[in-house]
């Protein structure tokens, strides 16, 4: 599992940015504009509530966490790049510490 993980940050971090890539590439750096594109519609606005709401649950699990890796990382990773990288990260953190 602990290459799985490993494997799944990668695409996790990649994909997201293919697309951010794009953003930027038409629109500029224009963050405003970016942050109102995620609720640009229905189905825009929905997804980015659920990776929001998502996101804050796992930074109440690692926090709550006694063992483990530190979780500044995770939240890190999460706000630069996104739960679909910091997630998998975070278990095959916990995997390699674990092994």
């Amino acid at each position: 599992m602990k290459t799985l993980y490993l494997l799944l940050a990668i695409v996790g971090a990649l994909v997201p940015y293919l697309f951010f890539f794009q953003h930027f590439a038409v629109y500029g750096l224009d963050l405003g504009f970016f942050v109102q594109s995620l609720f640009a519609n229905g189905a825009a606005a929905g997804f980015t509530a659920d990776l929001l709401i998502s996101s804050f649950v796992f930074w109440l699990y690692m926090f709550s966490q006694r063992e483990g890796p530190s979780p500044w990382p995770f939240v890190l990773l999460n706000l630069a790049i996104g739960l679909s990288c910091a997630l998998p990260a975070y278990l095959y953190a916990r995997a390699r510490r674990s092994a």
